[in-house]
């Protein structure tokens, strides 16, 4: 049986992951929109994406953006298949690029 201490030092506490941690991803990726309350319990809906069942949450700007790409995509007759998301910046400051990506 594991002490308390022992299980205390081997916890690892629930981080939420975001799309720009991932190299790339395709955009056929499995999402999920979430609900959740802020600090002042308001409920918003954000999305997250799904690989190996593990979450990473996609900001709003993020979600704009690919929007715009696959919209931009199939008007000049092209196929957009993976993306990637650079960030820059932490908490309420974070900026997002999202980058088209060859197969």
């Amino acid at each position: 049986m594991a002490t308390l201490k022992d299980e205390a030092l081997a916890y690892i506490p629930k981080q939420t992951k975001n799309i720009a941690d991932l190299e790339k991803f395709d955009i056929s990726e499995p999402t999920e929109q979430r609900t959740g309350t802020d600090d002042k319990d308001a409920e918003y809906n954000y999305y997250v994406l799904i690989r190996d069942e593990e979450e990473y949450r996609i900001p709003n700007g993020v979600m704009d953006t690919i929007k715009n790409l696959i919209e931009a995509s199939a008007k000049h007759n092209k196929e957009l298949k993976y993306l990637s998301v650079e960030k820059k910046g932490e908490g309420m400051k974070s900026r997002y690029s999202v980058i088209t990506l060859e197969d």
